[in-house]
């Protein structure tokens, strides 16, 4: 459906198109009413036909004007034509399948202002280029009237210092540049979008109130200053039936423009600026373009300190929310182990970001029995922490009231399988450990199998088909309980990849041999002392290289 929008004080009203005419005028029967004695009772009307909409004057006392210009008779509206009604503004936007951009390089307006656009005949036609002036760095000639260059750039300098709002910034440009050129009536920046290329409206201002809010570019001249980067000045003139050879030059409507690059730190066009005037005895003259293209080469950089700040300032509250996130994952974990006669326990979790995915837990359920939880969620940092703190509440809950590895692994699988996240799973070991009877019970869901030292150096591990699918895999899948007497100097270790794939800076791994042969030579240490040591190993290994992955270590062990 095509929509007129109305742009007045900085406020954007859509009005639909939806009948075959819509009529625009100060009496309360118009379809669109329009508050102002400039407007006549019934000024225009909106004509659809099809897919083709046309305006037409009713007779109005000041006119109606089409991308600045005064109709006679009936005119097609095209996607994105200025018309004007009195001193309203609309602008006419036609259906998604009709709307076609009218430059290649200048995307949709801001709802607060609008620009008129000429095609790539009229910018050759009524455009006369004046003079250009190469990119030099951005900033000119800089030989070229050196004092003035000089005042001008410490003048923008003191007016954008402090500021690193880029909305306020961009305004605060056009104002300087108004005092710095008394001439100018016009002015407007736009910036280049990091997504799309596109030259994007970002900033307007004129020095008059109540005059035509419009700036007319000429693709030609928009597209020679960007792709050669370089300032432009123009000049047009009206060479319609409004004047003849016997008018004052004051009659005539002549547009003096400079367009000059914005160049960033790369040297490459980040946006342009562009002033005008309407005032035929004031030009703009080619030392004027030389100082302007200075002062936007100073206002770049004002720019892109203040984009590099923002996004410094943005980049210290993510830290600081990281490290309150930080602290919220540590407090999921258990601050101590507990400490039970005859056992010993050892735990050390080290994320590779601020946060991480690996996760364990230690309580204490009834009748003499220890809970140890281990997992390791597929991912890390932030999404991965997501889910540790999911299964740790899951965990908590369930064993409030189930107390045996299997029932309790079995529900922890169905809840996490109720709302799982795509590619989001946990490989997982529970332990119910009996310090009574010392038997330790073991489900395995789909993690490393833990290494069980003895006091003879040896190693036992579990074997491969008691191993399950991950935690969040599979609902209803019936997991296999293993159970293990612990004898008196045996020590249970369980680890994340982190251990095994810790990598040097030639790129070598720590691997599962190493760790296993590292494990059989400190068979003299107690649960806490070879916990300590194995990642004592691990860090001489990675030898300064950041780890890329969490490392968690959990040991446990009976006292000898």
């Amino acid at each position: 459906m095509a929509t007129l929008v109305m742009l007045q004080a900085g406020q954007a009203v859509t009005y639909s198109l939806s009948g075959e005419e819509t009529v625009i005028g100060r009496h309360p029967d118009c379809q669109i009413q329009l508050d102002s004695n400039m407007v006549s009772r019934r000024h225009a009307q909106v004509v659809g036909e099809g897919d083709q909409y046309f305006v037409e004057d009713l007779g109005s006392g000041n006119g109606t004007f089409v991308n600045g210009k005064k109709i006679e008779g009936r005119t097609e509206l095209t996607h994105e034509d200025r018309l004007k009604v009195g001193p309203i503004l609309f602008r006419f936007e036609a259906d998604q399948k009709n709307k076609a951009k009218k430059s290649s390089i200048i995307s949709a307006m801001d709802p607060s202002f609008d620009f008129g656009y000429s095609s790539d005949d009229e910018g050759d036609a009524s455009a006369t280029i004046m003079g250009a002036i190469s990119g030099g760095g951005g900033f000119g000639g800089l030989d070229v009237r050196p004092e003035a260059k000089l005042k001008a750039m410490i003048e923008i300098s003191r007016s954008l210092a402090g500021t690193v709002d880029l909305e306020k910034l961009l305004p605060q440009i056009l104002t300087t540049l108004f005092n710095i050129f008394p001439a100018a009536d016009r002015g407007c920046i736009l910036l280049k979008d990091e997504e799309t290329g596109e030259m994007v409206p970002r900033a307007f201002k004129h020095r008059r109130e109540g005059e035509d809010a419009t700036v007319k570019l000429s693709r030609t001249i928009v597209n020679k200053v960007l792709e050669e980067k370089s300032g432009i000045l123009s000049a047009d003139a009206a060479s319609d039936s409004q004047f003849d050879a016997s008018e004052s030059i004051s009659n005539l409507s002549i547009r003096s423009m400079m367009c000059v690059p914005m160049l960033g730190l790369s040297e490459e066009p980040i946006g342009i600026i562009n002033i005008d005037t309407q005032n035929p005895l004031k030009q703009f003259q080619e030392e004027d373009l030389d100082l302007l293209m200075s002062v936007a080469g100073q206002a770049a950089l004002s720019y892109e300190s203040a984009r590099l700040m923002s996004s410094y300032m943005e980049k210290q509250k993510q830290d600081n929310e990281m490290d309150i996130a930080r602290g919220v994952q540590q407090g999921l974990l258990p601050s101590s182990v507990p400490e039970v006669q005859g056992y010993e326990f050892f735990a050390s979790y080290h994320s590779a970001q601020a946060v991480g995915g690996d996760y364990y837990d230690i309580f204490e359920l009834p009748d003499d029995k220890i809970g140890l939880s281990f997992g390791d969620v597929a991912g890390k940092g932030v999404p991965g922490a997501m889910i540790m703190a999911r299964i740790s509440s899951c965990v908590q809950n369930t064993m409030r009231f189930v107390h045996e590895a299997g029932p309790a692994v079995e529900a922890i699988n169905d809840h996490m399988c109720d709302s799982a996240v795509e590619g989001r799973f946990v490989t997982y070991v529970l332990v119910i450990l009996d310090t009574s009877n010392h038997r330790l019970s073991l489900v395995n869901a789909g993690h490393m199998s833990p290494m069980i030292l003895k006091p003879d150096g040896s190693l036992d591990e579990f074997p491969e088909e008691s191993i399950g699918v991950p935690i969040g895999v599979m609902e209803g899948f019936p997991f296999e309980v293993v159970e293990r007497d612990l004898a008196p100097g045996e020590i249970v270790v369980l680890f994340t990849d982190g251990v095994d794939e810790a990598m040097n800076p030639e790129g070598e791994l720590y691997t599962l041999d190493r760790m296993r042969k590292f494990i059989k030579s400190n068979r003299d240490k107690n649960a806490a002392e070879l916990g300590q040591a194995l990642l004592a190993d691990v860090r001489r290994h990675a030898n300064g290289r950041p780890q890329n992955d969490d490392i968690t270590i959990m040991t446990f062990g009976r006292v000898s």
